[in-house]
């Protein structure tokens, strides 16, 4: 058990979170004032993606070359990391609804998360872990900025921004996860 809170201590884990709890409270804070309407996924897009971002910093440790020498296997470890993040940057929001504000449906919170972080794990692989940010980063802000999604090519440029149970949302979502899953236990972060 020692070697878990070390592992989270490095990876910088009690920082994330209360970044992520902190975007979570901000968000649901503006939300309260009905400026979104029903069917607006902005601010939970906004939420999911800063929770991304925030838990995207401990997906580089301190010393590199230490990871890459360990005599344990780093692959396992650093998929189970990508998951428990994109986890963790669900239940925060599906813990909010708990007091009443529905920002999302669960849907849209489990596939968003999933994509995001799945996107920042690309970011870790190939832009290392201080610049995995990046990735979700400019594809939320490229989300905000596409005309409305009437093709294929838009639906897969805003997909984060699409009503749950959109197809082109859901294969991007997973898409995103999987590769950047593989791409990060594999590869782990860039030197």
């Amino acid at each position: 058990m020692r070697w878990l809170m070390l592992y989270a201590r490095s990876r910088q884990v009690p920082a994330s979170l209360a970044a992520v709890v902190i975007s979570t409270v901000t968000v649901w804070a503006l939300a309260q004032d009905g400026g979104g309407g029903p069917g607006d996924q902005r601010l939970p897009a906004l939420v999911l993606a800063v929770g991304a971002m925030a838990l995207s910093t401990g997906l580089g440790g301190q010393d590199l070359a230490l990871d890459r020498t360990a005599a344990i296997r780093w692959a396992p470890r650093r998929a189970v990391h990508v998951l428990l993040a994109g986890a963790v940057v669900a239940m925060v929001p599906l813990a909010m609804q708990a007091t009443g504000k529905d920002l999302a449906t669960a849907a849209f919170v489990v596939r968003d998360s999933a994509g995001l972080m799945g996107l920042a794990a690309v970011g870790a692989a190939v832009c290392g872990g201080t610049y995995a940010w990046t990735l979700p980063f400019a594809w939320l802000s490229c989300s905000f900025s596409v005309p409305p999604p009437t093709s294929v090519p838009t639906q897969v440029a805003s997909w984060m921004l699409l009503p749950p149970g959109t197809a082109a949302g859901t294969w991007t979502a997973l898409v995103l996860t999987i590769v950047g899953t593989t791409a990060y236990a594999v590869a782990g972060p860039r030197r």
